[in-house]
């Protein structure tokens, strides 16, 4: 028998499968989609095996070396959809199939976890009259007839333990073990609105029909409530669903509400789990032990067989899309599973992308809309603050309307977030003196200076360095911090605040493994009374306790060099907004901000999102941006700066010459010119319809595939430029 294996190799058409021959001590009738060992070269490499070959006599076949897997761990479908993504995103198969898999199954990974074995010990059945007569050890004997099987190290007396192993009375042997993963549990009782039973209705409609849906409602309009309703009947029915969440901070809450309805039916699936861990949620699945997936982004590639729908919840975030080859969007995939399934795919968020929205609009999608709160609780009430008039009265952080609301609710025992998108204690560090700017050596990009750690970081490449209290250039002692990060905002919250109890969630607070649940559980439960944090607070968390939100400056994301830089800000705004007021106390929110009028933040302020949407189809439209076209990012990354551009050019007077209905645009510097030593740069391409756009590309990517002085990649749908 022969097999056709694919390897990651850097041969230029690194998509080849290679014919290896299965040798009898090893033959398998189930192989495709395992992983196998084989020869390639002077080495021995690790693959996937996709299909059966005729034999050949044209050349020497080498024989597979080892079977890996017992099961699969790519299926039929996932083997197709590896296919379907190559060709979507011009990128290397093999990278595709890395990318659906924990690191514990992908190919050529060591050290990525595997199978749990612990000792267990029981009673030998076929030793019935057993001579004991040592108490300690007819103890031992006792205990195990009432418990069957235990942990070999839960028997205290191993030394008697031991003479009972050897007298072959107790058996001991290894088993095979899931690693728990720690959630919470919320049996809180589900009760749907008039307006949710209407929604869950229609939606439960939709069932074995492969559309996509979009749900558009107001945040603490309970669309957790209505997806659990739906996932309830897929179950009943004996199908599968897959529930995806933006960020993992998230995930122990949607989790512990579904979890007090599913109990263990449930599998999770993201990053901050341990690769074990990963491991076995993956095999529960492949072994059908559950029946509904929660995660991230790389939870879609779920193995499951029979999946009932697809749920995308905040659809609008930016984390559904993958930044590293493969580039793919979350929502492509979750459309291409569907049709297999013939299962609907259901888009949540109460701030839309304008392209969604746009297509429910247009028919392509369903609309659906939760327009009020749970039992018409208010949204809260918005302020928007000058903060060009603030900085003249000397208050560079907090205006007065803000601090005199936090000092308010803290006398009521009520919680407060503060939202600041920029993590660290200060933004750059500069010389008084003659202005020398500490900045990153191997990026084009100031370095953001920590407090906690005394160091100053760069936040693309990692590199960091203690901070100096004098200039390097001019050597005096003149060094000023300049910019506010959430560190420092921590920091003069306990200063200005006597009352509060601060709690910071940030990029540099949730490194840890479960550090994301215990700062949502340390805040839950009223132990701080403020949080503070970067855009990760914004979505979808719930606190009921929670009745004020201040913004502090609005304008981080509005200040972005993005055609999406508008719809950023309103969705962040809109949305962080919506964390408080949620349960019986109504709720407030200000907005700091040196662009009072920016139709973004007017919008947001009063919970307008279809007047925000109608503003931002205008501006879209003058200027041609999704979604009244299409839009692909050729990334042309190089060491050395004239070589790069220089390639650059080429690759976009060659587009110019080959396709005739597609605007080229650039090359252009990339918005962060240098990082990790590397200068970057970019052509962009708007399209509507270019039958030959996907040729062109392809034959880009094999000139330059195996030139080591550049790099180029594409990006199609990019998020940032």
């Amino acid at each position: 028998m022969y097999v056709k294996v694919l390897i990651e190799t850097r041969v230029k058409s690194n998509d080849m499968t290679f014919t290896y021959h299965v040798p009898s001590n090893v033959e398998d009738n189930l192989l495709i989609g395992k992983r196998v060992l084989v020869p390639f070269s002077n080495r021995t490499v690790e693959g996937f095996v996709l299909g059966y070959d005729a034999k050949t006599d044209d050349y020497e076949i080498k024989d597979i070396i080892k079977i890996i897997d017992d099961e699969p761990v790519l299926n039929d479908e996932l083997i197709n959809l590896g296919i379907y993504m190559s060709k979507k995103y011009l990128c290397p198969l093999i990278n595709c199939y890395q990318s659906m898999l924990p690191k514990a199954l992908k190919a050529g990974v060591k050290n990525g976890g595997g199978i749990k074995k612990l000792l267990y010990v029981k009673l030998n059945d076929n030793v019935i009259n057993a001579d004991v007569k040592v108490k300690r050890q007819l103890e031992i004997i006792d205990f195990l007839k009432d418990n069957k099987e235990v942990l070999k190290s839960s028997i205290q007396s191993k030394s008697s333990l031991s003479k009972l192993i050897e007298k072959g009375i107790v058996l001991e042997y290894y088993k095979e073990t899931y690693r728990k993963v720690e959630t919470e549990l919320d049996r809180k009782e589900i009760l749907l609105t008039k307006e949710q039973k209407l929604v869950s209705k229609t939606i439960k409609s939709y069932l074995n029909k492969q559309l996509v849906t979009l749900l558009y409602g107001v945040t603490g309009s309970g669309k957790t409530e209505v997806y659990i309703d739906v996932v309830k009947e897929v179950v009943k029915s004996g199908k599968s669903a897959i529930i995806l969440v933006p960020e993992i901070s998230l995930t122990p809450q949607i989790t512990a509400r579904f979890k007090g309805v599913f109990k263990d039916e449930i599998a999770i699936l993201h990053s901050s789990l341990s690769d074990g861990e990963r491991y076995d949620e993956y095999r529960k699945i492949i072994r059908k032990e559950v029946s509904v997936v929660i995660g991230a982004r790389s939870a879609i590639f779920a193995p499951l067989n029979n999946i009932g729908i697809i749920i995308i919840d905040e659809e609008h975030s930016e984390s559904y899309k993958q930044e590293n080859n493969p580039r793919y969007s979350t929502l492509d995939i979750a459309v291409e599973r569907s049709k297999t399934h013939e299962c609907p795919v259901i888009l949540g968020s109460a701030t839309p992308k304008i392209e969604s929205y746009a297509r429910a609009k247009k028919g392509y999608y369903q609309l659906l809309e939760l327009p009020s709160r749970v039992n018409n609780k208010p949204l809260p009430n918005v302020s928007i603050v000058d903060m060009k008039k603030e900085i003249r009265k000397g208050n560079a952080i907090f205006s007065d309307e803000l601090r005199n609301k936090i000092n308010d609710r803290l006398i009521k025992k009520e919680q407060v977030m503060l939202l600041l998108n920029r993590r660290g204690y200060a933004n750059y560090l500069t010389c008084n003196n003659c202005g020398f700017v500490f900045k990153c050596p191997n990026c084009d990009i100031t370095l953001t200076y920590h407090k906690t750690s005394g160091m100053m970081r760069c936040h693309y490449c990692g590199y960091a360095s203690k901070k100096l209290e004098v200039c390097p250039a001019c050597k005096e002692k003149s060094i000023k911090q300049m910019g506010v990060g959430t560190e420092k905002l921590e920091e003069k919250i306990k200063e200005e605040f006597p009352l509060a109890k601060v709690l910071r969630m940030d990029a540099d607070t949730t490194s840890k493994k479960g550090s994301h649940n215990k700062i949502i559980s340390s805040f839950n439960t009223g132990e701080y009374n403020v949080l503070v944090g970067t855009q990760m607070i914004s979505k979808g968390l719930n606190f009921p306790c929670v009745t004020l939100v201040g913004v502090i400056n609005a304008d981080v994301s509005l200040n972005i060099p993005n055609f999406r830089s508008s719809e950023q800000t309103f969705s962040l705004l809109d949305q962080v907004i919506g964390r408080c007021g949620r349960a019986d106390k109504e709720g407030e929110a200000v907005i700091q901000t040196f662009n009072p009028d920016h139709y973004s933040i007017v919008c947001a302020s009063n919970h307008d999102y279809k007047s925000f949407f109608n503003h931002e189809m205008y501006v879209r439209k003058k200027l041609n941006y999704p979604p009244f076209c299409f839009i692909a990012l050729i990334k042309i990354s190089s060491k050395d700066f004239n070589y790069g551009i220089g390639e650059a050019k080429k690759i976009s007077n060659y587009l110019r010459q080959n396709l005739k209905n597609t605007s080229v645009l650039g090359p252009s510097i990339a918005s962060v010119l240098k990082v990790n030593n590397n200068y970057n740069f970019s052509v962009i391409l708007k399209y509507k319809k270019e039958e030959k756009l996907y040729y062109f590309l392809n034959q880009i990517i094999k000139i330059y595939e195996g030139n080591a002085k550049i790099k180029v990649s594409l990006d199609f749908d990019p998020i940032n430029f």
